[in-house]
């Protein structure tokens, strides 16, 4: 079954009194279809001239527009209608919401209006024209060019008169040359469209039109230095050459506001480019606020604040913009100043806030993902070692309770061999439990800072002795040797957990080789470290598990002579312990076969008190 395209609903923005009305209406369509809302305006080279009434109310519209759930988008262009049109066909917008226009087709041949214009130009598109009854018609949007000051006005008015009296100096000498009139008019049309480039106002170019049909009057047609004209059809090309030249002047006019909606697209372009390029680089929210801010002064030069969450308060000549997506606020804009920016400004500041957002989402979003992957993985090792934990503690528990009960129901009734056998086995089990639940203290104890080491001169054979005193009974069936290199050999090191080191170091030995194996502890000095190593002859460790032997949990793939599994904890214990004295633990090849555990401790100094 094919899926029906979603309906997407644009509503047409603008300062009219009844827009309001058009946008309520609009919103309405949107909740019942349960579809896109898009609210657009579309800036014509005439808004640069709109009233501040009429920019406050446009405002206003744009703020509803939002709390209604609209998105607000700004086109620049001349023809009104072509931009609402084009714009709904690229954006898969189905329904267009438009008010009624005030101006109406008085003649046949009178100017299309803009509703009849959008018909024709989307004649597929569903087109809903909202009546108004308070629109009366008398509403127009006043200033159709942008209000000049009379400092840039009178500057204008100069430079037409200069430029105008330049060409007239360069047409008196062409006359003396002996060009014709039609020559003459060229360089005044020149001159009006040199002024049209150089004003910024209209009155600008109409005022050199005019002056240079009455300058070309008085000079260079007969008869000469008066406004009289006598030639047959005179008058006719005066009204010519004072059409043409309003022509030039009007066109040039429009292609400069062309040139500057360019101008503000590529900037607009540039700008949000720039930003995402920044946004990319960013490595933490603050920032991406920085960015934010560093962006929206490029755009305006108002003091502003960016911050993270909504603005407490903002001061009473001063407007928030929040920094937002659909479903969360990250953080907002507090602009100082009461007037309103400028569509095409308003549009830049809205497109740079929602990429900001849209880098804070995908920031939050990859940490959370990341804290999701850590608590997983926290969770697996939780329940790998209570899994080994149950496991590892169930068989010795087992045999202990076994042999106890054993011993107490038919003590007397047990050969004295098979007591001491039983005794044994409870001793052993319970010295491999302590053992256990020691290298699980330490572990916590060492990974929370909370074990010091008191470190003092030790002799390493002592050290060595103990340990093999508390290795299990299970020795008994492989071959142990012990070398010391050196005699008398002192390291600098918290005995008790050395020989834990050992102990761990000499069981995995017992435990991951078979019965009649030899097993071989070597002690020697080598750079101001004091050396122990302990060796096998066993199947050995490949080089893949010995990049790993030392982390927590990993117990690899060998199988336990005595069926109990490992935790993983003694090598990472070894590891802890070794690196907070200042040494290094090693795990290499046996030659011919085998593993070597090899670790470092610093060496120590008898200290003589005479």
């Amino acid at each position: 079954m094919v899926e029906q395209p979603r309906e997407h609903i644009l509503a047409c923005l603008s300062s009219a009194p009844s827009n309001a009305k058009i946008i309520r209406t609009a919103a309405t369509m949107a909740q019942a279809f349960h579809c896109t809302f898009t609210a657009l305006f579309v800036q014509t080279p005439s808004y640069e001239g709109a009233s501040q009434s009429d920019r406050d109310r446009l405002r206003e519209n744009a703020a509803l527009a939002r709390s209604l759930g609209a998105v607000v988008e700004t086109v620049v262009g001349d023809d009104v209608s072509y931009q609402i049109a084009e714009y709904a066909r690229l954006s898969g917008v189905t329904k267009i919401v438009i008010g009624r226009s005030a101006v109406t087709r008085k003649h046949p041949w009178s100017k299309p209006t803009l509703t009849e214009k959008l018909i024709a130009m989307a004649p597929n598109m569903d087109i809903h024209i909202i009546p108004d009854a308070n629109a009366d018609g008398s509403y127009r949007p006043r200033g159709s060019r942008a209000k000049v000051d009379m400092v840039t006005l009178m500057k204008d008015w100069t430079g037409s008169l200069v430029i105008l009296s330049l060409a007239s100096v360069v047409a008196w000498a062409f006359s003396k040359v002996g060009f014709t009139e039609a020559n003459i008019i060229a360089i005044y049309l020149l001159a009006v469209l040199l002024t049209s480039m150089a004003t910024s106002s209209r009155s600008s170019y109409v005022l050199s039109a005019v002056g240079s049909v009455v300058v070309f009057n008085f000079f260079f047609t007969s008869p000469r230095f008066s406004l009289r004209v006598y030639e047959h059809g005179a008058p006719m090309t005066f009204l010519i050459m004072i059409v043409a030249a309003l022509i030039v002047g009007t066109l040039t006019d429009r292609l400069k506001s062309q040139v500057r909606q360019s101008t503000r697209a590529a900037y607009r372009t540039n700008l949000l480019f720039e930003t995402n390029r920044m946004l990319q680089k960013a490595a933490t929210e603050e920032e991406i606020f920085q960015v934010a801010q560093t962006q929206l002064h490029k755009l305006s030069d108002r003091e502003l604040t960016v911050r993270p969450g909504m603005a407490a308060d903002g001061k009473p000549n001063s407007t928030v913009y929040l920094i937002k997506t659909s479903a969360k606020i990250y953080g907002s804009v507090v602009m100082e100043g009461s007037e309103a920016l400028e569509a095409f400004e308003n549009s830049v500041l809205l497109s740079i806030l929602g990429e900001c957002a849209l880098a804070l989402e995908n920031m939050r979003n990859a940490k959370e993902k990341e804290e999701a992957k850590l608590l997983a993985e926290n969770e697996k090792l939780r329940a790998n070692l209570l899994r080994s934990i149950s496991h590892d503690l169930r068989t010795p528990l087992t045999a202990i309770s076994g042999n106890a009960g054993m011993l107490l129901s038919e003590g007397d009734n047990l050969s004295p061999d098979t007591r001491n056998r039983m005794y044994s086995d409870i001793s052993d089990d319970a010295a491999w439990l302590s053992n256990l639940v020691e290298n699980l203290l330490a572990v916590t104890r060492i990974e929370e800072g909370r074990m010091k080491l008191n470190t003092q001169p030790q002799l390493v054979e002592e050290i060595v002795s103990e340990a093999l005193q508390h290795i299990s009974r299970k020795i008994s069936e492989h071959s142990l040797t012990v070398v010391h290199r050196n005699e008398l050999l002192l390291a600098k090191c918290d005995a008790r957990l050395i020989v834990q080191v050992l102990i761990n170091l000499v069981d995995n030995a017992i435990k991951y080789t078979p019965a009649a194996s030899h097993i071989t502890v070597e002690t020697w000095q080598e750079q101001g470290f004091a050396v122990i190593s302990v060796g096998d002859d066993g199947p050995g460790i490949s080089d893949v598990e010995k990049e790993r032997v030392f982390q927590m949990f990993y117990t690899g793939s060998n199988p336990i002579a005595d069926s109990r599994r490992s935790l993983g904890l003694g090598l990472s214990l070894c590891k802890t312990i070794i690196t907070a004295h200042g040494g290094e633990i090693t795990v290499s090849d046996n030659v011919p076969s085998g593993t070597v555990f090899t670790f470092t401790i610093p060496s120590g100094e008898v200290e003589v008190h005479e």
